[in-house]
């Protein structure tokens, strides 16, 4: 059964059966303190598929593909108190999945 935003849209993955992908981007000190391995870690143990990827403002941007309820434990962790570092923020945007990953890079 597929699920509806706000706006009548449906809602990708909601479902629970169907993967879908999570584009984050993580704010604050997170570049230089492992920050891309500690989530590359989390996510392999979750069973999500992606990458982790510096970027030039500071920010890391993380893309995930999974089930929903996995992809929210990854933004989770991601917003919770044990990251490497120190996260100011989390933004993300959920679309539908790409052509897949084959396992979990850092870039």
């Amino acid at each position: 059964m597929r699920g509806h935003d706000s706006y009548g849209h449906h809602t990708l993955g909601h479902d629970g059966v169907r993967p879908v992908r999570v584009t984050a981007w993580v704010r604050g000190r997170v570049q230089e303190v492992g920050f891309r391995w500690w989530t590359r870690a989390r996510a392999l143990e979750i069973g999500l598929t992606g990458y982790a990827s510096n970027l030039g403002d500071g920010r890391v941007q993380v893309v995930a593909e999974g089930l929903h309820a996995d992809c929210e434990e990854l933004l989770g962790l991601l917003r919770g108190p044990d990251t490497p570092g120190q996260v100011s923020g989390v933004t993300e945007i959920w679309t539908a999945t790409g052509d897949g990953y084959d396992g979990f890079a850092i870039r």
